[in-house]
């Protein structure tokens, strides 16, 4: 098993009257050039968690992080026009606080958003979900 001691947050940059199945996610990063969808979990807006990446295979979602990371994505994160806003649904919020701590490995394990600014330490990261 390879060593995890960052979650990076993304979110798939979907606006909030719009879906992105995990199918469509998948052919982003295809086309992309990717082999499959970088992130490990994505998270549907309907609290559905999608496994698109095992976590013993580094993702491919935070450039110089990978090798000791988690991705999680969750669907939205725009709103209907098209601008940054937290879309999150409760069932997403606390699916991401689930997947954190059944993933966190030591009480000074990490979680960054996706541009890597430092959220919180995990205790912390997990109110603010």
């Amino acid at each position: 098993m390879r060593e995890i001691n960052l979650i990076v947050i993304h979110c798939s940059a979907t606006r909030e009257d719009r879906c992105l199945t995990e199918h469509d996610l998948e052919e982003c990063h295809r086309r992309r050039g990717f082999e499959g969808a970088g992130y490990h979990f994505y998270i549907r807006k309907d609290g559905k968690i999608i496994t698109t990446r095992p976590v013993e295979r580094a993702g491919a979602h935070a450039k110089g992080f990978n090798a000791h990371s988690i991705g999680i994505c969750y669907e939205g994160g725009l709103d209907c026009n098209g601008r940054p806003k937290d879309t999150r649904t409760e069932w997403q919020k606390h699916l991401m606080r689930v997947l954190v701590e059944v993933h966190r490995v030591s009480r000074s394990f990490n979680v960054f958003h996706h541009r890597l600014h430092r959220l919180s330490q995990i205790y912390l990261f997990l109110n603010l979900c």
